[in-house]
This record gives structure tokens, C-alpha cells and sequence, in this order.
């Protein structure tokens, strides 16, 4: 959408990069890591203050710069199966927020301030609820027992990484390994070993946290071994293995290392998950493929029976169909799936889209109004909800429902890009720029932030309250750009 400078400053990418040291392919020794006091390591490098500045900042830039989808389904599905197992998680020291990457690539990474991203290929790679959530729990542990300023730590007595041979592989490094550790390399050659050997005991840690986290959560534990072995025979000869194994290797020690840790846990026999099948069907619709190859492929799924759940094979041809341009279809299959459960958010959204197609307003307004009651504030109603109200020119409602909704989720991507289409229709040109800025601050933007803001105090010359507030922000964008420079 836009066209952003990055604005990470050098200490922000020294903190960063310690992400993609998790692990690093070696020859095999012995791993003599010791592991420092998690109560004082860490807390001498960088406050957890500086963790959460650096991890908005992290976040901001990835916004600006990779495919993350947008989709509130999706979003409040892998925020809630996250957060599943953040509330039983250990030294947990901020709100977690996990987000999706469309890339088929299979790969997860963590950063700083409790940011968890998981590419797409990954989620469809996973053959139930247990594997996709063993992964949300090995990067949950690496944030928990922060091993980021661990690293840190390790680094400094050895000797600093150079920033000139990283800034141009570091953000490529996070969601693309392949290519980004070969543009670190030459910088990191001075202090490899250390960091082979340190990064090799987190990795083992992260696995033994990860899997009582697992297990503790109510997921069946051999869900981590399980999905460990899957990857190891699927790429044992592949001349590229995915990102994932660059940064998390998988020599069979690992593997049996994890699949001994779980067994120290009853096995849970669980039933397959709707939501999880509901999701892998949402990609494959609507990020995966073409819209009649996807039909043809849920067909074939109905028609052999070669599904875990026949309720998520029928939502992915509705949503097949309906990215084909066939409304009615995907209506008939989409009711039909309602009547079975009224406050699916996954039919919700889908059934809103087709609706809107269709131009059927009242159908889609009757149904979220009474949502919004049942569920205030929720994301995928609210969101909906207010695009529904925004596509039958219902503007200053559709406002009030976003307005409603920033005000409980602040910094929210998709709301204010909805705003700003809401006040542009109503010719608030001066809102509309205010909201733009918003927008664009998400994205790390803050000088361009500030030209939005300074474009819209011209258009409000009657409003002198909202030029104050105007003045504000202006100032608050400042300070913050200023704090990344300080840091």
C-alpha cells in the first residue's frame, strides 16, 4: 500500500537479530551451554520497557513491509489459540500478539515484546490443533524465558556484531532465513561458535518449556514430536529445506529428546477442532491457489470423504465459490452451515461478504446488529458490522461503530483503514487525513504521519478543539519517533 523507509535504528537491529540466532546450523559437538539466571540475565542488557519499544517498532515495520494478513477471522482465531497458552505460561511480562504472514513457506519466529508470527504455509501444514499449537508454544517459550536479551548478554562478552554487514539481511532474516542468514553471515563469523553453542540450549529450552506448556494447556503433548517428525522425513532429502529448519534444525537427538519429554505427560486423544479445520480452509480458499482449482479440490475432498471435518470442506467451496463470483452457491452452503451454529464467526464474516454481494443490506445488518449485542466490541462483528454499514452509505453509524470499537482496541490496522474510507465517502476530508495518519504511524511512517496531520489541521479551521488535538498527536508522533533514536 505504501512505500516506507524502514525505521529501526542500529541498537533496535543489534536486539533484533538475536531472533534469527536461535539457531544455526554446526557440526556436531558437545553443547556445553550453560544457561544464565533468568532472574538476572537479560534485565542488565535492555528494560523490558526497551522489549516492548522495540517489538512495536518490529511490528510496524513488518506491517509496512510483508504480506501479514489482514483478516480479523483469521487474526482472532490465532490470537485466541495463542493466548490459550500464554494464561498458562510462566513469567509472562506483557500482552502477547500473534499475526500471520501469507507465505507458503513453513516457518515461525519470535521477537521482542511478545510478537509471535507464523507464515500461513505452516498453519495448513499442521494435521491438527496439538502440532500448530506445539509451535505457538516453543516461540511463546523463547519470548517467556527471554532469550533474546539472553543472547544479548552471551554476545557481549565476546564481541558486538557488526552493523554495517546486517542492516540490509535483518528483516529479510526474520520471515526469510534462506536468504537473510547468508546476508548475516559475514558479520556474525567473529562470534558463530559462541552463538551455535548458546542457541543450541535454547532451542532445548524452548522445547521442554514448550511442551509442558502444551500439556498444561490441554493439548495432547505429542503434538510437538508429532509435528517435529513430520517436517524431518518430509525434507530429510530436499536439497532447500524450509525456513523453519534453518533457524530451528531438527537432528534426530531433537526429536527424540521431545518425543521422551512428552511421554512424561498423558497422551490426550482430541477430537478434531472446527475452528482449526475452519481456518486451514479460510488459506486455502482465499490465499492458496485460484478460485476454480480451490473448487475443485473441496469437491473432490466431499466427494472421497477425505476430510477431518466435512463441515470445513463446505465452508472452503463456499468461500471457493464465492471468490469465483458465484454469490447464490456460496449463500445456500453458507446458511446452511449458520443454522448449525449461529455464532460461528468463520460463517459470520463469509456470510457478511456474500450478503454485501448480493447487495442483500438488510440480511447482513439484521444479522450483525444483534451480534454486536451478544458479542460487543468483538472484531470480526464490529469490523463487519461497520463495513456492512459503509456499503449501504449508512456513513455517520458505520462511524459510530468503528469509533466505538477504536475506543477499546486502540492501534487497530483495520479499523482505521475502514475510518478513513468512512469519512472520505462523508467528505471529512479533515478527519480523513487525521485517520489516515493513524494509518500510516501502524507502518512505522511518522513523518508522513505528521504531513497527514499537518494537511488536516488546514481542513478544520472551525474546529479549534480538534486542531488542538491535532497538535497534539503531531507532538505525540515526535516523541515517538524521537524514542527510537534514543534507544
Amino acid at each position: 500500500m505504501f512505500n516506507i523507509k524502514p525505521l529501526l535504528v542500529s541498537f533496535a537491529i543489534t536486539i533484533i537479530a538475536s531472533t534469527f540466532a536461535f539457531d544455526i546450523k554446526a557440526s556436531n559437538q558437545n553443547n556445553k551451554n550453560k544457561l544464565p539466571d533468568i532472574g538476572i540475565s537479560g534485565f542488565s542488557v535492555l528494560s523490558l520497557d526497551k522489549e516492548r519499544q522495540i517489538g512495536k517498532a518490529m511490528m510496524r515495520q513488518l506491517r509496512a513491509s510483508q504480506p501479514i494478513i489482514q483478516d480479523p477471522v483469521l487474526i482472532e482465531y490465532i490470537n485466541h489459540l495463542g493466548n490459550q497458552l500464554v494464561k498458562n505460561a510462566q513469567d509472562v511480562n506483557y500482552a502477547f500478539e500473534f499475526f500471520l504472514i501469507n507465505n507458503n513457506e513453513l516457518n515461525a519466529f519470535a521477537f521482542f515484546g511478545g510478537h509471535v508470527g507464523i507464515h500461513s504455509g505452516l498453519l495448513t501444514t499442521a494435521d491438527n490443533e496439538s502440532e500448530l499449537a506445539s509451535v505457538l508454544a516453543h516461540e511463546i517459550s523463547h519470548v517467556t524465558q527471554r532469550h533474546l536479551a539472553r543472547r544479548l548478554e552471551s554476545q557481549s562478552s565476546t564481541q558486538a556484531l557488526s552493523m554495517a554487514g546486517m542492516v540490509s539481511g535483518i528483516l529479510i532474516a526474520l520471515v526469510n532465513p534462506a536468504v537473510g542468514m547468508a546476508a548475516l553471515s559475514a558479520s556474525m563469523a567473529a562470534s558463530q561458535q559462541a552463538s551455535i553453542n548458546y542457541t543450541r540450549g535454547n532451542e532445548k529450552e524452548a522445547d521442554r518449556v514448550g511442551i509442558a506448556l502444551l500439556a498444561n494447556s490441554n493439548f495432547d503433548p505429542q503434538g510437538a514430536p508429532n509435528f517435529f517428525s513430520k517436517m524431518s522425513a518430509k525434507y530429510r532429502y530436499a536439497s532447500k529445506p524450509p525456513a523453519m529448519l534453518l533457524t530451528h534444525p531438527l537432528p534426530e537427538s531433537r526429536i527424540a529428546d521431545a518425543r521422551q519429554r512428552a511421554h512424561n505427560y498423558p497422551i490426550r486423544h482430541l477430537p478434531p477442532s472446527l475452528n482449526f479445520e475452519l481456518a486451514k480452509s479460510r488459506i486455502q480458499a482465499r490465499y492458496q491457489s485460484n478460485a476454480k482449482d480451490n473448487i475443485a479440490y473441496f469437491k473432490r475432498q466431499l466427494r472421497k470423504q477425505s476430510y477431518s471435518l466435512k463441515a470445513a470442506a463446505k465452508y472452503g467451496l463456499a468461500l471457493s465459490y464465492f471468490e469465483n463470483g458465484n454469490y447464490q452457491l456460496a449463500k445456500d452452503i453458507l446458511e446452511f452451515l449458520r443454522d448449525e451454529e449461529k455464532n460461528n464467526l468463520f460463517y459470520i464474516d463469509a456470510l457478511t461478504d456474500v450478503y454485501l454481494s448480493l447487495k442483500e443490506y438488510d440480511h447482513a445488518l439484521s444479522m450483525l446488529a444483534e451480534l454486536s449485542l451478544l458479542m460487543p466490541n468483538n472484531q470480526v462483528i464490529s469490523l463487519n458490522y461497520a463495513n456492512a454499514l459503509l456499503s449501504s452509505s449508512r456513513y455517520e453509524q458505520a462511524a459510530t461503530v468503528i469509533q466505538d470499537f477504536l475506543l477499546v482496541n486502540p492501534g487497530n490496522f483495520i479499523a482505521y483503514d475502514i475510518l478513513t474510507t468512512i469519512y472520505r465517502k462523508q467528505g471529512k476530508i479533515g478527519l480523513m487525513h487525521v485517520t489516515k495518519a493513524e494509518v500510516l504511524a501502524l507502518l512505522g511512517a511518522y513523518k508522513k504521519a505528521v504531513d497527514e496531520l499537518q494537511t488536516s489541521y488546514n481542513f478544520v479551521e472551525e474546529q479549534p478543539l480538534l486542531q488542538k488535538r491535532i497538535k497534539a498527536r503531531i507532538l505525540q508522533f515526535q516523541e515517538q519517533e524521537n524514542k527510537l533514536k534514543r534507544l
